[in-house]
């Protein structure tokens, strides 16, 4: 346990090194940076970039690297070595301020949207300070913003920086309005992080999960998780050696993984770390990823993110816990033990109900890509209508503010599980609602729409800019009031009134939900091409350029990328399904037809009075849909190439959604159920009960 403990955060450059290793005015000045949000002189970089640079190479590290996020939602870097030349023509390990702060990148080889001429190449990395540098495989990797040559934003790091410091400013105005002082605030997030783990020899041999991370095919197993007995199962052997490996490199660059557990489907589970700052959340979580991906190598696995691998099981969420605390800790989500007279909290409840009610374009937005538009409304996973669960003490007490009426306090209960020896159960005031997309836990809001596979820098920046409107709004309010308590009283009251809309502590899998929210007026954007190009509404940008998160033109610029990588995403799946087809699945329903053939042949040849019904039906079948197949190919394969000639981003897109992606549900649908038929030595793939029962 000691030595846990020792290893923890041993190759994170953290608060503790920081203050062991800087001189005490280098340091006083960096944390002013990272807790107030400081400008941070060259001097002080150069100061820290020697520190940091001891530490490293002390730890082994011969590079270092900027590690940024471009916007295709991976992490991004580019290694540099500490050797360098004195004038005398030595070689030292050497490390500038200079190095430390800024970075060139070759900025045309990421997507930009059309910001700037492909030739157009410099682009810039900027240290994020208030991110802790860590060191993987003997790199340093330091944090930082991506921009153009231009200054134009090409990461997903700078919007979320800008969002938190828009927030911070609002939410103080809130605060000193009920006498509270304090230097900053932060939002802070938990993500919750769902994946699938298979055998890796299995996984080699699917062409679909190598190239698209999810299975284009597959014939449902015998057995799928209608039994309940994979969540929170006694977990496999070889599973458990990875969760701890997993754990271990987790803590070793200060990832604090608490949590993991066998989820509902099969070869399914989940992770989830402590709370963190956002910005240090979403880092976190980036190389949670890719050290998932590491690990799972070493033990013959493959660590499949995508957001539906497999048809007909849950699919893969990043379940988002998303709150705001003061510098001193406190967490303004908090309701106390009476919430009704909690005048702050229902203040900020109220405003995070009005945010999400009036930017739910923009949270479903937040979460859009071609992998998450096969999960949301599935199995186990939210719908595409964004709502908001508050159960049903919160719920209570917002009606009986709305219509005056006392609010009738319910007593705390215990659950008596009728058994003396076990103890008796404080129950929370409410229940948990797993449907709700937008979920009050406690003290907390759950935001579980974001895909397992995404980056989750672009929702909480959309929670912390739809926050940040109403908090604005809110201030100018009561800052004008001529009797402050009137006029929050009026203000919650109103603010329930106007957007109780988006309340919904019901069942969000039912079939009567759709219809309802569709009476009450919220938005359902089934998917990415529908929902994308709304970011750039007029609404939008004005909200994005009053708060400094996107320029104009960087809005656009993201929702042609957005298109762009689902149009992307859906072209590769396409042109892998017409390979697997025409090379694997077609010559198996043909060589299957040449034996039963053969069989039917060998039969009548050796008498004309042998059964052969068995071969008979099987290959009508067989061949059926075998022409099937060939005709679903055809269509699919002519569909592309109609595609190639659509030249609008938002045209196409929705060309895809509606023509491509529908050509390939056909396919599938018969190779699947040739799969049912073929038999086994002559399939060409592992099967659905082998990727998810053998590991």
């Amino acid at each position: 346990m000691n030595e846990v403990i020792a290893n923890f955060s041993k190759l994170t450059f953290n608060d503790k090194v920081m203050k062991e290793r800087l001189p005490k005015d280098v340091y006083d000045a960096l944390k002013k940076t990272i807790d107030e949000g400081k400008p941070l002189d060259l001097s002080i970089a150069n100061e820290v970039a020697a520190a940091m640079k001891d530490w490293a190479i002390e730890n082994g590290a011969t590079h270092f690297t900027h590690w940024f996020q471009p916007l295709t939602g991976v992490t991004a870097e580019k290694h540099d070595s500490f050797l360098s030349f004195t004038k005398s023509g030595d070689i030292i390990m050497d490390f500038s301020g200079s190095e430390l702060i800024k970075g060139e990148s070759d900025a045309s080889s990421f997507p930009s949207g059309g910001l700037r001429a492909t030739f157009e190449a410099r682009g810039y990395t900027a240290w994020d300070p208030t991110s802790y540098a860590f060191i993987k495989d003997k790199t340093l990797c330091i944090p930082t913003a991506f921009c153009s040559f231009g200054g134009e934003s090409l990461d997903l790091k700078s919007p979320l920086l800008r969002s938190m410091d828009a927030l911070n400013v609002q939410t103080l105005r809130i605060l000193k309005l009920f006498g509270k002082e304090c230097r900053r605030v932060f939002p802070n997030v938990g993500a919750e992080q769902e994946y699938f783990l298979v055998d890796r020899e299995i996984y080699n041999r699917r062409k679909d999960l190598l190239f698209t991370g999810r299975t284009l095919f597959g014939a449902k197993p015998p057995k799928g998780q209608e039994l309940d007995d994979h969540y929170y199962g006694s977990i496999k052997i070889r599973v458990s050696a990875y969760m701890k490996e997993l754990d271990e490199e987790l803590w070793k660059v200060g990832i604090l993984a608490k949590t993991e557990h066998n989820e509902v489907a099969p070869a399914q589970h989940e992770i989830a770390p402590m709370f963190s700052r956002a910005n240090l959340a979403c880092d976190q979580n980036q190389a949670m990823m890719e050290i998932m991906r590491k690990v799972a190598k070493r033990h013959g696995l493959t660590c499949l993110l995508h957001e539906r691998p497999f048809a007909g099981v849950n699919g893969s969420g990043k379940h988002v816990n998303w709150s705001i605390s003061t510098d001193d800790g406190t967490n303004l989500f908090a309701p106390g033990d009476t919430p009704e007279s909690n005048a702050q909290f229902l203040l900020f409840l109220c405003a995070v109900i009005k945010a999400v009610n009036l930017h739910q374009d923009l949270l479903r937005i937040s979460v859009c890509s071609a992998g998450n538009d096969h999960r949301l409304g599935g199995n186990e996973a939210p719908p595409a209508v964004v709502s908001i669960f508050l159960g049903d003490e919160l719920q209570s007490i917002l009606e009986a503010i709305e219509t005056g009426k006392n609010y009738d306090k319910r007593e705390k209960v215990e659950i008596n599980i009728g058994v003396d020896a076990l103890p008796r159960i404080p129950r929370d005031s409410t229940d948990r609602n797993r449907t709700s997309p937008f979920a009050f836990t406690g003290n907390k809001f759950e935001f579980r729409m974001p895909g397992a596979a995404q980056n989750i820098s672009t929702p909480v920046t959309m929670l912390n800019t739809a926050l940040t409107n109403v908090l604005d709004e809110f201030a100018g309010i009561l800052e004008n009031a001529e009797n402050f308590n009137e006029s929050l009283n009026k203000l919650i009251r109103d603010t329930i009134r106007e957007n109780k809309r988006i309340i919904f502590n019901g069942n969000g899998y039912g079939e009567n939900w759709e219809k309802e929210a569709e009476n009450r007026g919220l938005l359902s954007f089934k998917s990415t091409p529908e929902a994308v190009p709304h970011l750039k509404d007029q609404k939008n940008l004005e909200l994005f350029a009053k708060y400094g998160i996107f320029t104009p033109t960087e809005v656009k610029s993201r929702c042609g990328i957005l298109l762009e990588n689902y149009v992307k995403q859906v072209n590769i799946e396409t042109l892998t399904m017409l390979e697997m087809v025409r090379s694997d699945i077609q010559p198996a329903a043909i060589a299957c037809c040449r034996e039963l053939s053969e069989s039917l042949i060998a039969k009548h040849a050796a008498g004309a009075d042998l059964p052969c019904k068995a071969e008979t039906e099987l290959l009508k079948r067989v061949s059926t849909l075998s022409d099937r197949l060939y005709d679903a190919t055809c269509s699919l394969d002519e569909a592309h190439k109609r595609s190639e000639n659509i030249s609008d981003i938002e045209e196409k897109a929705l060309f895809y959604r509606r023509e491509i992606i529908t050509r390939m549900n056909i396919l599938r649908e018969a190779a699947d159920e040739l799969e049912t038929i073929v038999s086994k030595a002559l399939w060409p793939f592992p099967s659905y009960g082998r990727m998810l029962y053998v590991v």
